[in-house]
């Protein structure tokens, strides 16, 4: 079994920035495909950024410019660093990882979520 635990979340004003982190308890699945979805009051859940095993990023086009995913692979931890925030970036977010490098294949495992929220 492979436990995420997110933390980092919180209140933040438009404009600030806040870091996530996403702890992985069995290191080799920081090599393979990990990403952060988050789930806004009345919407369905998305993709906000994914890294793959290869270190290629994939942004929502919501965020690019503003939000930057990485990994330390000593920790292991992946984090999710979001600037300039705006209302619309409230909600829970929550890491995912696939159980291969590339992420075509879906999410196996999944973090509880933690909530971000943004005020004007």
């Amino acid at each position: 079994q492979v436990q995420l635990v997110e933390s980092g979340g919180g209140s933040v004003q438009v404009g600030g920035s806040l870091r996530l982190a996403c702890a992985i308890s069995r290191p080799t699945y920081i090599n393979y495909c990990m990403a952060w979805f988050r789930q806004s009051p009345g919407k369905e859940r998305e993709a906000v950024a994914s890294l793959d095993g290869f270190r290629n990023t994939d942004y929502a086009g919501s965020v690019k410019g503003r939000f930057t995913i990485s990994k330390d692979f000593a920790k292991p931890t992946l984090y999710l660093q979001m600037n300039s925030l705006k209302p619309e970036d409230t909600g829970v977010y929550s890491c995912a990882t696939a159980t291969s490098a590339l992420c075509r294949s879906g999410y196996d495992y999944w973090g509880q979520g933690t909530q971000v929220t943004v005020s004007s």
